[in-house]
């Protein structure tokens, strides 16, 4: 997987009344990289997501995945929602299938994806059920493997695990680390949560509140499953934390 983001530039408003949110953002993502995106709030985080999920256009500048400008939303990227956008009239196993109909793959594919999905997702014995009928929990494995369900060459996910508590968080985390290990994709994800940029993340973007510009990019080089626990660990955390204050004094 390629994923290029050249001179990304947005401005919301006209006339005297324009705001530059992102400037001439440069971003280059091979392989199956884990990547996050964290800053503080309005720096551009969701608003670049977007833009390369093709939801929104760039004021200039181009994305391009594999090669291909990405001019509007399409399969090969896969969104997750902060509030999971699962359709409430349609259950656990439709709501899974939906993309793969979309994209009009083969109803004997479908139904041999649909079981490894749900299988993955440890979702089997729930897929006739609605979303009001199940836990938070259940609801995001739900749109994790519903947004795989087309084989997208790139996930994309903002902020995936903000609408749960402290500790459903950290049980998401795991498991979704757990489910990426075997079904490995390419993911970008927006995040605001230090820790869980370093228990995810392969590369953290440190973004800018001044037009998005990316202030540090960080690799984190630890073995998976990530121990919270280890002191190399602690160091990732010490040292980002370190790198956000430090950026949080340059522009205030």
């Amino acid at each position: 997987m390629d994923l290029q983001l050249k001179g990304i530039t947005k401005i919301f408003g006209n006339n005297g009344n324009k705001k530059t949110v992102l400037q001439n953002i440069h971003i280059d993502i091979k392989g199956d990289e884990f990547v996050s995106l964290l800053g503080p709030s309005g720096c551009g985080k969701t608003t670049l997501l977007t833009i390369i999920a093709g939801f929104q256009k760039a004021t200039s500048g181009t994305v391009l995945l594999n090669g291909r400008k990405v001019e509007q939303p399409g399969p090969d990227r896969g969104f997750v929602f902060q509030d999971f956008a699962l359709f409430p009239w349609m259950t656990v196993r439709e709501n899974i299938l939906f993309p793969m109909k979309q994209k009009k793959i083969p109803k004997k594919v479908q139904q041999k994806r649909l079981r490894q999905l749900l299988d993955m997702a440890r979702l089997n014995g729930s897929e006739h059920l609605y979303p009001s009928q199940i836990s938070g929990g259940m609801k995001q494995r739900t749109a994790v493997v519903r947004a795989l369900a087309s084989d997208p060459e790139v996930l994309l996910m903002d902020e995936p695990f903000g609408a749960v508590d402290y500790q459903m968080r950290r049980n998401l985390q795991k498991e979704f680390d757990s489910l990426l290990q075997n079904n490995r994709k390419p993911v970008v994800m927006v995040t605001h949560d230090v820790e869980e940029a370093i228990y995810l993340s392969d590369r953290i973007l440190v973004m800018s509140a001044d037009r998005g510009a990316i202030a540090r990019d960080l690799t984190v080089d630890l073995p998976r499953p990530r121990d919270r626990t280890a002191g190399v660990y602690q160091e990732y955390l010490t040292q980002l934390t370190g790198i956000l204050k430090n950026l949080q004094k340059r522009e205030f």
